[in-house]
């Protein structure tokens, strides 16, 4: 039986009913919420989740028995030459209807399915005064390329962020932990912040290695197809065996050695019967890199600053090479073997949920 800090018995706060949605942007923020969601589960509370097709294909496999919700997300377009800054700009007057017409429909969906907690992965509008809000990020700044624009968009970030009633930062605490500056700013929110430590759905396990090269693509389109593309002449050239994942959750896979999709126990499985796993440098697939104490060469999203940030703060340490062109690839791959892994990282989610239990029932 589990215990709550305060002495309370678990029970008290069973059938808790609690809305989680991921930002469908890729789908690394709904990856991370599933050790989450598993954890809630085992406190007995009833889990809603409100997602696009994508994130609800993929997290439908892991949780069958979860009622989904079809909600619309921000739909961020990318250009395929990479000029990502000035697409997102251009966005924005669309970002911002969403996060309203966000913020108006989950009235309705609270009130339909009696709503308890609200749990948003970094979508702003998601969050209701008569619920209980957490906001999950690992993105207190946000890098664009400008130190002005840096410090005006942290300060919209936080204006929203502040509107939640906890902030839950997807990193470890100490300093540079695993998103360096991205989750360790000079100011933080307003309101209770928490680290969750490292924030994966895999681990590490013994095994075999039968695969020389995985090659995991993922992403939004078109740069997850031209990614593919690149990626799959490149490999001709490789000698070993060879799976490619292609980042298409709800299409049927095709061949044992490249799968559309992986559900999280086969992913696990084929990350740690590898010898080398190149991917994007998203942070959800180095948080899962380091949760396995796998090497690998990552090869940032064209445009994308963050990604890039992270490939060159992970650049020789936990066991990462950035690999800033793919032609590269033959002797970044000489190279990565004297890479040491990374060290190991907990998570404080046992913690933050049992003071979530507690936190909303006395908001309550």
């Amino acid at each position: 039986m589990f215990k709550l800090d305060n002495g309370n018995n678990i029970n008290n706060f069973a059938k808790k009913r609690i809305l989680i949605s991921p930002l469908d942007w890729g789908l690394g923020h709904a990856t991370r919420c599933i050790p989450i969601i598993q954890l809630l589960k085992k406190y007995n509370t009833e889990i809603f989740i409100a997602s696009e097709q994508d994130v609800k294909n993929l997290l439908q496999k892991e949780f069958p028995e979860i009622v989904f919700i079809d909600f619309k997300g921000y739909r961020i377009k990318y250009n395929k030459n990479g000029n990502f800054k000035s697409k997102i700009f251009s966005q924005i007057p669309s970002i911002l209807r969403s996060i309203k017409n966000e913020n108006y429909l989950l009235k309705s969906i609270i009130k339909k399915y009696k709503i308890d907690i609200v749990i948003s992965d970094n979508r702003y509008g998601f969050r209701n005064k008569n619920c209980y809000n957490v906001f999950i990020t690992h993105q207190l700044e946000i890098l664009t390329g400008n130190k002005f624009l840096n410090k005006i968009i942290q300060k919209i970030n936080y204006y929203f962020i502040n509107k939640f009633d906890e902030c839950w930062i997807a990193d470890v605490a100490e300093s540079p932990g695993i998103a360096g500056k991205l989750s360790h700013p000079k100011t933080f929110p307003r309101i209770s912040f928490k680290y969750t430590g490292l924030l994966s759905r895999f681990k590490k396990r013994v095994s075999d290695i039968s695969i020389n090269y995985l090659f995991i693509i993922s992403g939004p389109e078109p740069q997850r197809t031209i990614f593919e593309n690149e990626l799959k002449k490149i490999a001709a050239n490789l000698h070993g065996e060879k799976v490619f994942i292609l980042g298409k959750p709800g299409v049927i896979n095709k061949t044992s050695n490249e799968f559309n999709h992986a559900e999280a126990e086969d992913l696990n499985r084929l990350i740690n019967s590898s010898e080398i796993v190149i991917c994007r440098s998203g942070y959800s697939s180095i948080m899962d890199l380091i949760a396995c104490k796998k090497k690998a060469l990552l090869h940032p999203t064209l445009g994308q600053t963050e990604q890039e940030y992270l490939a060159e703060l992970h650049n020789g340490k936990n066991g990462f090479l950035h690999l800033h062109k793919l032609n590269d690839l033959k002797d970044k791959i000489i190279e990565l073997q004297h890479v040491p892994t990374a060290n190991s990282y907990t998570n404080n989610l046992e913690t933050l949920v049992q003071d979530l239990m507690i936190n909303a029932n006395s908001k309550q």
